[in-house]
């Protein structure tokens, strides 16, 4: 009889730790809002490298939102292991905030930690019934636009300053001329929402507006899933969106996870990774990628923000700060 209870002692206890060696590790992806899809598919291929690897599972847990918005949450707590945002100017916030990260986190990565880049384009209504095809159609009396608040998404920015390096762009144009055409962008705006898809939902599912400024990847989403509805239209001139990576040190050190995130944001710039980030529409950093999908990506003239504007940390002070550009021209709407 005590043989047997030992025996039954021994099984529970072997398989006690055979629940550990298989329970899955939490690992959680801070990412801002039209990403869902994309590392919905990214961390599926992942998790099958990762758990072939090491023969460990991965729970992994997506958080999205208004990249601002993420950012501060990450700043008051959240436990992000990553943070995949819109710009880089979101993740120097929390660097600088928490000392989570250092300050030169755009070095580990190759492109500046940027695996896939985008631009922003125009989402119109089928057959294009106000005949929109550039920036300056923006501002007609007759159109109603749709962006989300620069304040709080990371692509409302991105959508901002690639109307101001248009106008500035133009015969004449300075920067007095470009704050005057983004205020009667944001004059012809019907609804700020707090992130980008937010904003997709407001044109798309509530019929709001006769033009979405938006991510490209987002503009190609809406149109598959309804073509009888939309259509895409390519300004002549856009911004290159570069939406940064970064791992978060003290979370990734205190839950265990720094090489599961390392591998993680390494595998991005994979083949099989650049091919998943193209089949979500994101320009793949890949050539031999980006030349397969050449039918998709269309090629467009495009500024940079070092190069247009100096620089996101010289960006954000100008334009976005309490105070800076962006309030004053609310605020001059408002009158």
């Amino acid at each position: 009889m005590q043989l047997n209870q030992i025996k039954i002692g021994l099984f529970a206890v072997l398989l006690g730790l055979s629940s550990v060696s298989i329970a899955a590790k939490d690992f959680l992806n801070v990412s801002y809002d039209p990403t869902r899809e994309l590392y919905t598919d990214i961390n599926k291929a992942y998790g099958d490298y990762w758990k072939q690897k090491t023969g460990e599972s991965v729970n992994f847990k997506q958080s999205h939102g208004g990249s601002g918005k993420q950012a501060r949450a990450v700043i008051d707590g959240l436990d992000a292991d990553v943070v995949t945002l819109a710009l880089a100017a979101d993740i120097d916030a929390i660097a600088e905030k928490t000392g989570k990260l250092p300050s030169n986190w755009q070095q580990r990565f190759p492109q500046n930690s940027t695996p896939y880049t985008s631009t922003i384009v125009f989402l119109v209504r089928k057959d294009n019934p106000k005949q929109i095809k550039d920036w300056n159609d923006l501002i007609r009396p007759d159109v109603a636009i749709i962006t989300p608040n620069p304040k709080t998404s990371g692509g409302a920015r991105w959508n901002y300053l690639a109307a101001w390096a248009w106008a500035k762009h133009q015969p004449g144009g300075n920067d007095k001329t470009a704050q005057e055409f983004v205020r009667k962008i944001y004059k012809n705006t019907k609804v700020l929402d707090s992130g980008a898809r937010g904003a997709t939902t407001t044109f798309a599912e509530r019929g709001i507006g006769d033009v979405l400024l938006a991510w490209e990847n987002e503009a190609y989403l809406a149109v598959r899933e309804q073509p009888n509805k939309f259509e895409i239209i390519t300004p002549s001139l856009s911004i290159l969106a570069e939406p940064p990576v970064a791992i978060v040190d003290k979370n990734v050190q205190k839950d265990g996870n720094e090489a599961l995130a390392k591998g993680y944001l390494n595998f991005l710039y994979s083949p099989l990774a650049q091919d998943i980030i193209a089949k979500n529409y994101y320009r793949p950093r890949n050539q031999k990628v980006l030349k397969k999908y050449s039918n998709v990506f269309k090629p467009l003239k495009l500024v940079t923000i070092d190069q247009e504007f100096g620089g996101w940390t010289k960006v954000q002070k100008t334009h976005f700060d309490n105070n800076g550009i962006f309030d004053q021209i609310v605020k001059e709407n408002q009158k």
